[in-house]
C-alpha cells in the first residue's frame, strides 16, 4: 500500500519525520512544526499512520505552498531580480555566485548548475 500526500508517493518504511520532506518545498524544520502542530509522533513510521492523521496532514500541507506552485514562484522572482540589471542580476545571467563568494577557486558548482534559460 502506497501513502501518497498532495498527490506525492511518501515512503513508507522512513520515520514521518524524515518522508515528509520528500515533498519540494518542505524540510526538516517544517516537517517537525507540522508534526507537532498536528499531534502526531516523529518517531511514526508511516505505514503505521492512521486514516485521519494522512488527511489531517493532507489538508494542512495543502494550504503551503509546495511542489510545482513554488518552482514557479522561485523561477518569477528570478525573473524579477534579473530585470532590475543590477549586479546581481549580472551574476545570475552569467551563472557566477551573486553572494559575495569567491569566484578562483570554489565556483565551479554554480559554474556547473544546468539552470534553464530565462
Amino acid at each position: 500500500m502506497s501513502i501518497f500526500i498532495c498527490g506525492i508517493r511518501i515512503p513508507e518504511k522512513k520515520i514521518i519525520l524524515f518522508s515528509i520532506t520528500k515533498i519540494y518545498g518542505i524540510g526538516f524544520k517544517l516537517s517537525k512544526k507540522i508534526c507537532t502542530k498536528l499531534n502526531i509522533n516523529y518517531q511514526k513510521k508511516s505505514f503505521n499512520l492512521k486514516k485521519n492523521e494522512i488527511d489531517l496532514l493532507n489538508n494542512f500541507i495543502k494550504k503551503l505552498i509546495i511542489e510545482n506552485d513554488l518552482r514557479i514562484l522561485i523561477k518569477e522572482n528570478l525573473k524579477k531580480i534579473i530585470n532590475l540589471n543590477t549586479f546581481k542580476s549580472f551574476r545570475h545571467i552569467k551563472k557566477l555566485p551573486c553572494r559575495g563568494q569567491r569566484t578562483k577557486t570554489n565556483a565551479k558548482t554554480r559554474k556547473k548548475m544546468n539552470h534553464e534559460k530565462i
